[in-house]
C-alpha cells in the first residue's frame, strides 16, 4: 500500500470516529465539501506544476483531514482558502523540487496570518478518550516505523515534558506539571505529535539529526510559553521554523538566485512569526 494511501486511510478513519464520539464542529456536508475542493485545487496544481508528472495525489486529503481537526472557524471559505495556501508552497514554493513545510502546518500558520479572529488552532476537536488515544498510538506506530521516524515523537514527548518543568513550571507559581501533561490526554494533540510533526519530506532522515530536530521543536515551543504564555499555536510555530532547515544540505550548493530565494522565504517566515507573537491570545473552550 503506498505510504499517502496508508495515512490517508488513518486520518480519515479517525475523523469519522472523531465526527460520532467526539467534538468535531464541522457538518459532513462540510467536510465533504472540504475534501472535494481539496482534492481539485490539489491536481489543478499538479496539472500547471510542470515539474512533477501528473497523478493521482493521496497526500492531499492528508493536508485537509489536518485542517479540519486542528482548525476551527465558522467561516468554510477560510478552510478553502488556507488549505490552497498549503498546497500552492508545496508545489511552488519549492527549492531543486523540495518544499519547505508542512502542508498543514503553513496551512495553519496563514490562518493565523490572515484570519487571527476568525480562525483559531484548537486541541479537543477529537476528545479525550483512552481508547481513541490507543487506536490513534497502533495506527502511527505502525506508519511511523514504517517511515522510519519513530524516534522524533519519542523524543519530543520526553523532551518536552522536561523543558517545560525546568522552563515554565519552575518559574511560574500558577502553573502546576498537571497544566502540561493533560494536553497528552487530548487525541489532537498525539495526532500533531504522532503526524504532523513526522511528515517525512520536512523532517530528517538520520536519526541523529531527528533527535535535534525533536529537541529544537520542543525547546523553542517551551521558551515562547516561557516568554509569551502558555499557547497552543507556539508547537506549531516551532514546527513552522524548523522545518524549514530540513533541507539544509541543499543550501550549500545554491546559486546567488537560490540564496536569494530562499533567503527572501526565510524572511516571510519569520516575519509571519513575529506577527502571529504580536497578536493578543484568545481563549477557545470546547463544551462538547
Amino acid at each position: 500500500m503506498p505510504l499517502q494511501l496508508h495515512q490517508n486511510i488513518n486520518l480519515l478513519s479517525l475523523l469519522i470516529l472523531g465526527s460520532f464520539v467526539a467534538n468535531i464542529h464541522l457538518s459532513w456536508v462540510d467536510i465533504v465539501l472540504i475534501l472535494a475542493f481539496t482534492l481539485f485545487i490539489e491536481h489543478l496544481f499538479l496539472f500547471f506544476n510542470k515539474k512533477r508528472a501528473f497523478y493521482f495525489s493521496y497526500s492531499a486529503i492528508s493536508t485537509a483531514v489536518g485542517v479540519i481537526v486542528l482548525m476551527y472557524s465558522t467561516k468554510l471559505w477560510i478552510y478553502f482558502v488556507v488549505i490552497a495556501l498549503g498546497l500552492f508552497q508545496k508545489h511552488f514554493l519549492t527549492i531543486r523540487g523540495k518544499h519547505f513545510f508542512n502542508p498543514s502546518n503553513f496551512s495553519l500558520m496563514m490562518a493565523l496570518l490572515l484570519f487571527y479572529n476568525d480562525a483559531h488552532m484548537v486541541l479537543g476537536q477529537l476528545g479525550g478518550e483512552l481508547w481513541l488515544s490507543v487506536i490513534v498510538f497502533i495506527m502511527a506506530g505502525i506508519m511511523l516505523v514504517r517511515v522510519d521516524r519513530w524516534v522524533i515523537p519519542l523524543v519530543f514527548v520526553v523532551s518536552y515534558l522536561v523543558f517545560q518543568y525546568l522552563l515554565v513550571l519552575s518559574y511560574d507559581p500558577v502553573m502546576i506539571f498537571e497544566d502540561v501533561y493533560l494536553r497528552f490526554y487530548s487525541v489532537t494533540f498525539m495526532l500533531f505529535i504522532y503526524f504532523m510533526l513526522t511528515d517525512p519530506p520536512v523532517t530528517p532522515s538520520s536519526h541523529k539529526e531527528q533527535v535535534l530536530f525533536a529537541i529544537a521543536i520542543a525547546l523553542m515551543a517551551t521558551l515562547l510559553d516561557r516568554y509569551f504564555g502558555y499557547r497552543v499555536q507556539h508547537l506549531f510555530m516551532s514546527v513552522f521554523f524548523f522545518s524549514f532547515f530540513v533541507h539544509y544540505q541543499i543550501f550549500k550548493t545554491l546559486s546567488s538566485s537560490e540564496i536569494k530565494y530562499v533567503v527572501t522565504i526565510l524572511l516571510f517566515m519569520i516575519g509571519v512569526l513575529f506577527y502571529v507573537e504580536l497578536q493578543p491570545p484568545y481563549y477557545f473552550e470546547m463544551n462538547g
